[in-house]
């Protein structure tokens, strides 16, 4: 009875058998590309929310302005008729209206809770004006507004637009930093675990040159059994960092705070981009430390 021959290994294979597949550099390795590429995700979650979240405050601000209206209670009419005068004769605005007390309430009721007296209260009259395209002259208003009516100021948002559009440059600055320290720490973990794994099977090398293998063939082996490590480990953490962002409160929940906390459109695909990007990473460190190991080891 004849047996049929078992089918040769191929190359990649037999490069595998050489690397031992389990051991601490195996678990090194995995852990730190599923921890590295978790906290990659919340960096991007962070940063790509915090940046939508600033766009939005400042495109809300942008266009509209704010007049505050202080005066003396025998004085509050008149010049609130003044303030809509100038404002219905002024160019480039294109809607201004002025806010009643149920919604001066509904803006304090966060801080004062409900119930707030307004009508007793000395509370500036708010008026909400929408500049249209093109704008209105915001100095000339001012001057319109100080002379027919003394107790008004315009508010343009200016002071509030300016820190807003920072700050979100400045988060996105920070989580592209973030990303690329986490790069940075994973491709210095597999380096140091593929050198420990390179001197630990220092007998088996010695071995393999002698009859006759190639550094590059024994590089590639460890290259590919620490690439595709990486890539399990970042696969996993990946899943687990959209889950963790997929689990993270509404907006309702949140008390209107977190609105827009995670991903949206096309950014939900960016996390699907890490495993790859953790193996190339894992791919370059591992053969660079392969290659310099091994002349260490001539």
């Amino acid at each position: 009875m004849k047996f049929p021959k078992a089918k040769p290994a191929s190359p990649a294979t037999r490069a595998l058998e050489v690397v031992p597949p389990s051991g601490p550099t195996a678990w090194l390795t995995t852990f730190t590309a599923g921890a590295m590429t978790f906290l990659c995700v919340f960096a991007l979650a962070l940063s790509l929310a915090s940046g939508r979240l600033a766009d939005r405050w400042s495109e809300a601000l942008a266009r509209t302005a704010t007049v505050r209206l202080s005066a003396p209670a025998e004085q509050v009419q008149i010049q609130t008729d003044a303030v809509l005068s100038v404002l219905a004769t002024t160019p480039g605005i294109a809607s201004f209206r002025a806010i009643d007390d149920a919604e001066t309430r509904a803006l304090l009721e966060p801080w004062f809770g409900p119930g707030l007296p307004v009508e007793a209260l000395p509370i500036p009259r708010l008026f909400e004006v929408v500049e249209a395209e093109p704008g209105y002259d915001s100095e000339g208003l001012r001057q319109r507004l100080a002379a027919e009516a003394p107790g008004a100021l315009l508010d343009d948002h200016t002071r509030w637009r300016r820190p807003l559009a920072e700050a979100a440059e400045r988060l996105r600055l920070l989580g592209v930093l973030s990303i690329a320290l986490i790069g940075a720490t994973m491709a210095a973990m597999i380096t140091l675990a593929a050198r420990a794994a390179l001197a630990t099977n220092a007998e088996v090398i010695r071995v393999l040159r002698l009859v006759g293998a190639k550094d590059s063939y024994i590089a590639r082996a460890f290259v590919r059994r620490f690439t595709l490590r990486t890539l399990a480990g970042a696969t996993v953490g990946a899943a687990a960092g959209l889950a963790g962002v997929a689990a993270l409160p509404a907006a309702d929940a949140a008390g209107g705070f977190l609105t827009g906390l995670g991903f949206s459109g096309a950014g939900w695909f960016w996390p699907f981009v890490l495993p790859p990007l953790a193996a190339l990473v894992a791919f370059l460190a591992t053969r660079r430390a392969a290659f310099q190991k091994l002349r260490e080891l001539t």
